[in-house]
């Protein structure tokens, strides 16, 4: 590990395997979430299981956890180094030509993520570990939808995940494809592939938890 972040492209190289790997909790993430629309005892049932999971809990989470600190920790040393070694910018350099929008604010972008993540985590995973380990609550198969519901109330709070989850679109619109090269996944054949399927990925996972919260507070 040491030797794979001693390096701008190791570095590079070992962000985008994390952002693979975050790519497909999304996938996984909102699936769990749909069910919350479509079946309440199905999201329940689901939910549970995720939550009293040794494997879930023990591993997975810890991994998961251990991804997300990892993949922004690289963003914000590979975008100092970035300034380190570009300190005087070029007068010819026209930023809204030379790039995209996304691809100069990624960091801005990523930050946004990141603290809408805190808020996630305050929501949803300290009351589960206050719910399950501080208080000691026996478990209750049917209070993952209520809860789940409940969170949706507030006009503030869905605004605040709208926001958050356009912001990861365009965070996404470019960090998919910028993964997959940063692996090696170039080829004239592949490329359109991977780009197109990125482009519909940042606008369809987004999407799905930007409903998933407007359908929650529409039925309250």
């Amino acid at each position: 590990m040491a030797g794979l972040t001693s390096s701008t492209i190791g570095r590079k190289y070992a962000m985008a395997l994390s952002a693979l790997f975050l790519l497909i909790f999304l996938i996984l993430h909102l699936t769990t979430n749909l069910l919350s629309v479509l079946n309440r005892d199905a999201f329940n049932t689901a939910s549970d299981f995720m939550g009293y999971n040794p494997f879930v809990q023990f591993l997975m989470q810890p991994v998961l956890g251990f991804a997300v600190l990892f993949h922004f920790i690289m963003g914000f040393v590979l975008e100092i180094k970035n300034n380190k070694a570009r300190p005087v910018k070029y007068a010819s350099n026209n930023p809204s030509v030379n790039s995209s929008w996304m691809s100069r604010n990624m960091i801005i972008s990523g930050a946004v993520v990141l603290a809408f993540l805190a808020l996630h985590l305050y929501d949803f995973w300290l009351h589960e570990i206050n719910y399950k380990y501080v208080e000691g609550i026996a478990p209750d198969a049917e209070r993952f939808w209520p809860e789940l519901h409940e969170k949706f109330a507030d006009l503030w709070r869905v605004a605040l995940y709208v926001i958050s989850f356009v912001l990861l679109g365009l965070h996404l619109a470019h960090g998919f494809q910028s993964s997959f090269q940063s692996i090696g996944a170039r080829h004239p054949k592949y490329t359109p592939v991977i780009k197109a399927f990125g482009k519909w990925y940042s606008i369809l996972i987004p999407a799905g938890f930007i409903f998933i919260a407007i359908f929650h507070f529409v039925t309250q």
